[in-house]
């Protein structure tokens, strides 16, 4: 059983233009208390074929938890297109929201993003290199594929004889949420 539970995830602002900044407001519940911070990241990825594109949009660490019902607003810079490739710019890519405990990741949310040009023109003929003040993102907001991974959230009883999860466990369980709300299990 998990200890946090993600209750909702609203992408804000959606679509906007690509260099805007990032905005999630994230709803979630602690069922036991917590000690340590929850660390939350936000990552772009830059290349389908090569995770050296990938970039950290944001990183920011949450704790310690009581028992309740938590909401925050999760704010990143958009990512540096001078590090991505620009034939990966345009196009289909994907968004990862993460959360750890103690070094471990529980839960992925991934959302497909969409890189265009807002005008038709452009979008028929795209000019020689990429116009990125032109480009817009939209965040595909009611489609996550929501990935589980079982935990020790309390690692310091392992030392009454208690056995630990591996965070790299292959029995992560993944859940397709189709709701428009977004409401995740």
């Amino acid at each position: 059983m998990s200890a946090v539970n993600i209750t909702n995830v609203a992408v804000l602002d959606n679509p906007a233009a690509f260099l805007k900044p990032f905005q999630f407001e994230i709803s979630y519940e602690c069922l036991v208390p917590l000690t340590d911070d929850l660390e939350w990241k936000l990552i772009y990825v830059g290349s389908a074929e090569d995770e050296t594109y990938d970039q950290l949009l944001e990183s920011v660490l949450v704790g310690p938890l009581n028992v309740g019902n938590y909401r925050f607003v999760l704010q990143a810079d958009p990512p540096d297109p001078a590090k991505i490739r620009e034939e990966d710019i345009l196009g289909v890519t994907v968004l990862l929201l993460t959360c750890s405990y103690v070094g471990q990741e529980f839960i992925r949310v991934g959302y497909y993003v969409n890189n265009d040009y807002e005008d038709d023109q452009l979008r028929e003929e795209h000019p020689p290199r990429v116009s990125i003040d032109r480009v817009q993102r939209n965040i595909l907001a009611d489609k996550p594929r929501v990935t589980k991974f079982p935990i020790n959230f309390h690692p310091e009883s392992n030392q009454n004889g208690d056995q630990s999860v591996e965070p790299s466990s292959p029995e992560a369980n993944v859940v397709q949420d189709n709701e428009p709300k977004q409401k995740l299990a």
